[in-house]
């Protein structure tokens, strides 16, 4: 029960809740929590190639991701969601060159640039705006905290826990050089830190 329940909540690719598995799935065998999600995670990972990973101790949220190799062009998801992860992936690139905080101003001027505007629908994002700040955000992609004492309030932009946990700075490097042209070595902080 509590596997089919994670599977059903990754979905929307938002955290899963300790207190959510109790209430809706192990109820009255709270004291046997530990046992039963090891168990369901035992059965993700061989069944599904998927990995249930504790995301934030503190509040005790899970989130689920692949174990599968994945293979450029054979990838499961829809075209539309392949956009939405492409986007992403040139955010946290963008973020983890410029020393792994940005301002919110510098993300948005990065995305008029590649011509993704944040006030306009885009054909294939929609509100690009409210992808980035409340999905990516909800998702544990992205963290955004406001910067004190700004008016207008501005926000600094960094990794989420999701993103830290789905790819590395490694992956993140490797890209930027493919698309740049360039080997991973031609920027030797990041290198270093990757």
């Amino acid at each position: 029960e509590l596997v089919q329940f994670l599977l059903v909540k990754d979905q929307k690719k938002i955290p899963i809740k300790r207190a959510d598995m109790l209430k809706n799935v192990i109820r009255g065998y709270r004291g046997a929590y530990t046992e039963v999600v090891n168990q369901a995670g035992r059965t993700l990972q061989e069944v599904f190639g998927l990995q249930l990973v504790e995301i934030d101790p503190k509040r005790h949220s899970y989130i689920l991701t692949s174990n599968l190799p994945c293979a450029e062009g054979n990838h499961p998801c829809r075209s539309k969601e392949k956009a939405k992860i492409g986007l992403l992936t040139v955010i946290l690139s963008f973020i983890f060159m410029k020393g792994n905080s940005v301002k919110d101003s510098a993300v948005w001027e990065f995305l008029r640039r590649l011509r993704v505007h944040p006030g306009e629908q885009h054909e294939i994002f929609g509100d690009v705006q409210k992808l980035v700040t409340e999905e990516f955000v909800r998702q544990k992609y992205l963290e955004i905290t406001p910067i004190p004492l700004t008016d207008p309030p501005q926000f600094n932009y960094q990794w989420g826990p999701r993103a830290a946990k789905e790819t590395s700075k490694k992956d993140i490097l490797n890209f930027v050089a493919k698309v740049q042209g360039k080997s991973p070595k031609f920027w030797s902080s990041q290198y270093n830190e990757a």
